[in-house]
């Protein structure tokens, strides 16, 4: 059973990939992608991996931000995690800074409560299905994918690709960033199957009035 909070402070962090870090006495924009084990990544200045006190605020630095309290863990982009690097390009394109890091939630502020930060960092349970879906809808249900992120996120995208997906949505990439579609197969806390979400897909791309966020009929 899952904390109903906790479910919606991750469908949030999930549902966002940009934020700003601030570190020692700056503040800078950072995009980030999640990792399969749950921890973020995201390409980082020197100075951000020697900080000892980071935070993030997603999306922005505001007051109904959500507030990470992170570590940052240096990552080699010729190392065994590389392939993490090469997702980040996927959802965001050429990286600004040189550096690379996995980013470990401590803690959490979001909507007034304090969240452990492991219960934020889930595995994604369909890392062995998500390339197959992705090639799957960027090569033969584009227009569909296009409608869908009309239809539910009111955001015109010409040329959309599926780039992530994982029991609570697809990320769809745009030429200005990256937009987040809901499933409805079930809570992003239930882990539904494969099958479950292939299915949830469909009813997306097909135009399902009972899709989270479609307009009735």
């Amino acid at each position: 059973m899952h904390d109903p909070t906790v479910d919606d402070a991750h469908a949030f962090l999930r549902g966002h990939s940009t934020a700003e870090i601030r570190f020692d006495e700056h503040l800078r924009p950072l995009h980030y992608v999640v990792a399969p084990d749950g921890m973020l990544v995201a390409p980082v200045m020197v100075a951000m991996l020697q900080s000892m006190d980071t935070v993030l605020f997603v999306p922005e630095c505001s007051e109904d931000a959500m507030e990470l309290s992170v570590t940052l863990l240096p990552l080699e982009e010729q190392g065994p995690e590389g392939g993490l690097c090469d997702r980040w390009r996927i959802f965001h394109g050429d990286p600004p800074d040189v550096r690379w890091a996995r980013i470990s939630i401590d803690a959490a502020r979001y909507a007034g409560m304090v969240i452990d930060g492991e219960a934020l960092m889930r595995p994604n349970p369909l890392v062995a299905e998500e390339p197959a879906i992705c090639r799957e809808v960027n090569t033969g249900r584009l227009e569909d994918l296009r409608r869908a992120a009309e239809r539910v996120a009111g955001v015109d995208v010409p040329e959309p690709r599926l780039v992530g997906v994982d029991p609570g949505g697809l990320d769809v990439r745009a030429r200005f960033g990256v937009i987040r579609l809901p499933l409805a197969a079930a809570h992003a806390g239930d882990a539904p199957d494969a099958a479950a979400i292939r299915a949830a897909v469909d009813r997306l791309l097909s135009g399902d009035p009972g899709h989270p966020g479609d307009a009735p009929a």
